[in-house]
Parts: structure tokens; C-alpha cells; sequence
């Protein structure tokens, strides 16, 4: 346990929250502070992750690296967890040696995706790269799961530039994806920054909406009770 580990969980643990947009920050905070006894926030904002991942068709190398340091910067400073909200990223939480938990922001999500309740999911993202890389890792994740469900997904119009505005929000992805031809039997949210409308979004198209921010809350918990 690091020197700096909190004696309980209840005694203030640091989390470090990693974000490509400020949008994908409320999200993860609010699920945080409901999930584990007196968390304290630590936001590391560098916003332009998602636009280069973006215009250089994916995560590179020297992306990699970036958000490599930006973690050893949290451990460096004290954080006793990080949580990566930009889903592109989540291969570099998965692949991190620190000394601390590390979490992917869709790692639980993921695993509830394909947890066999559904036959049929649909992914929504707001940007091409985003929807490319979720897809990629969801591919990859299903290929050793017996009853994975068939995959499909949306960038709806608009999306990206209606971030920050709910009902703007709202209003796209729902429309995104009526107008998509594909049956699914639910709907997975590709990035921390579409969460505010999930239960918004649920209502609207009348099945399971699944978002990350809460379901990493509890895994974080979980990880720092462990080594405690």
C-alpha cells in the first residue's frame, strides 16, 4: 500500500479524475462522491486529447505517452486512485505499472455490456475516434465471450458540438438514434461527457441506457478497500 494510502477509506482518499473535456468532469465527480466515503476530486484537464486522437484517426504512440505522464504526475502528487474519463485512453490505464489503482473510464461498463442481458447493443459517441476505438475494444473484449451480444453504433449529427448543453444533447442523440436501421435491445454510452443524459435519454427510448461514470465509482471503492 502506498505510504500516502488514507488509514480508511472514510479518511479522505485523493482521486485524481484524467479528462479530455470538461464535460466528462461532473459525470465521474458526482458518481464518485456517491460511491466512496469522503473522496476528495483532483482534476487534470487536458483538453486537447480527444481533438488530436481525433485528427490523428486514433490514439498514437506519442499520445500514449502524454497521458503515460499525466498519470505519474497524479501518483508523484499524492493521488491514492486515478480515473481516466476519456474512453480513448483506456489502453493506457489497462497497460499502466503505477503504484496505484489506475481505471479505464469504461473498463465496468464494458463488462456490463457484455454480461449476457442483452442481444443486441447499441454504442453512441460523439466523435468518429471515440466510436472507432470503443467498437475496436468491445470487438476485441467479445470475441472470448460465449454470449456477447452483436454490436452497432452512432455518431449522431451534431453531437460533439451540442456537449455541455443537455437539452442540445438530448435532443441529438435521441434523434441519432431513432434514425438508426438496426434492432437493439439497449444503449451504451461511449464517453463519460454523454452520462448527464442517460437516465434523460432512458426515458426517452424506453430501454437500459449504460454509462460508465457510476459503474467505475464502484469499482474504484472496491480496488481502494482492497488495499487498504
Amino acid at each position: 500500500m502506498p505510504e500516502h494510502m488514507p488509514e480508511s477509506q472514510t479518511s479522505e482518499p485523493l482521486i485524481a479524475l484524467i479528462s479530455g473535456t470538461s464535460a466528462a468532469i461532473a459525470p465521474a465527480a458526482s458518481a464518485l462522491q456517491s460511491a466512496v466515503p469522503g473522496v476528495v476530486i483532483w482534476n487534470i484537464l487536458d483538453d486537447r486529447l480527444l481533438k488530436e486522437a481525433s485528427a490523428r484517426g486514433g490514439l498514437t504512440p506519442e499520445l500514449d505517452l502524454r497521458m503515460q505522464r499525466l498519470i505519474d504526475h497524479a501518483v508523484q502528487e499524492g493521488a491514492d486512485a486515478v480515473l481516466l474519463t476519456c474512453s480513448m485512453y483506456g489502453t493506457v490505464a489497462t497497460e499502466s505499472d503505477a503504484s496505484i489503482p489506475v481505471l479505464a473510464a469504461d473498463e465496468s461498463v464494458f463488462a456490463e455490456t457484455l454480461g449476457g442481458r442483452f442481444a443486441d447493443v447499441l454504442v453512441v459517441a460523439t466523435l468518429e475516434a471515440s466510436r472507432a476505438d470503443t467498437i475496436a475494444r468491445l470487438e476485441q473484449l467479445a470475441a472470448g465471450v460465449e454470449s456477447a451480444p452483436t454490436l452497432h453504433s452512432v455518431v449522431p449529427a451534431g453531437s460533439f458540438e451540442a456537449t455541455g448543453d443537455a437539452d442540445a444533447l438530448l435532443a441529438s442523440v435521441v434523434a441519432g438514434v431513432r434514425n438508426v436501421d438496426a434492432k437493439f435491445d439497449a444503449v451504451m454510452l461511449a464517453q463519460y461527457s454523454l452520462a448527464p443524459i442517460a437516465a434523460d435519454l432512458q426515458r426517452e427510448i424506453s430501454m437500459p441506457v449504460l454509462a460508465g461514470p457510476q459503474a467505475a465509482a464502484a469499482d474504484l471503492l472496491a480496488r481502494l478497500t482492497r488495499a487498504d
